[in-house]
């Protein structure tokens, strides 16, 4: 969230989602511009209120038996496709699916609510790598556009989002897409689905032929 500490609002919900695991296995690989120990470091450092370790799974040699075994799985923002490709190269998304099907918590924020989805086609990123294919982990039935915007900037040519979404479902009308702006989260816990965060845009659920629907902070219908 613009103008406050690193995951610092989500951070009374991941102290309470977090209790009962002592450790988080992180997936730095959307991290371009820095390392992939200093991203481990920062996710480390804004998740201390929590007391549970975080482990970068770069640091891991069989990084598959890591992931069978992890409590939590913790994937960050960046690059989606730098991600993607990332993950493909590594053999990641197959377990990571079984794992959280197995019982796994998972947290992704940006690019990593992205690679959650069953495609990354709803992200607002540069390909500056070609991924195997746009197939995700598919933990979700639906897409998420992270930070996503209603705003557009005046005298500037470049579609909104909102178009941009709306161009996706054009060809790819059995999609649902969820437009989430910053400060808001959608979290997951017994079979049902809850919009939270802070004062912000609002959250659009878009599905194809419809006008998008406005969500309400509590639970939320995503069919």
């Amino acid at each position: 969230m613009k103008g406050m500490p690193y995951l610092d609002w989500p951070k009374p919900y991941l102290v309470k989602f977090l209790k009962d695991i002592d450790e988080i296995l992180f997936i730095p690989y959307a991290g371009v511009t820095m390392s992939y120990d200093s991203y481990t470091e920062s996710v480390a450092e804004a998740l201390a209120p929590t007391k549970t370790s975080v482990v970068g799974i770069h640091q891991v040699i069989d990084k598959q038996a890591a992931i069978a075994s992890a409590q939590c799985i913790a994937v960050g923002g960046g690059n989606t496709f730098q991600l993607l490709a990332m993950m493909q190269k590594e053999g990641l998304l197959n377990p990571i699916y079984q794992a959280v099907n197995n019982g796994a918590a998972y947290i992704g924020w940006s690019a990593g609510s992205n690679v959650a989805c069953p495609t990354i086609m709803t992200t607002n990123d540069m390909p500056i790598v070609q991924p195997a294919s746009f197939s995700a982990l598919n933990l979700i039935d639906f897409q998420i556009n992270a930070h996503y915007t209603a705003k557009t900037i005046p005298g500037h040519g470049g579609e909104s989002r909102d178009l941009r979404i709306k161009e996706l479902l054009v060809i790819n009308r059995e999609m649902k897409v969820v437009g989430l702006p910053e400060g808001k989260m959608l979290t997951f816990d017994q079979d049902q689905w809850y919009l939270k965060g802070i004062e912000s845009e609002p959250t659009l659920l878009y599905k194809g032929g419809n006008d998008p629907i406005v969500l309400a902070i509590g639970k939320v219908n995503i069919d």
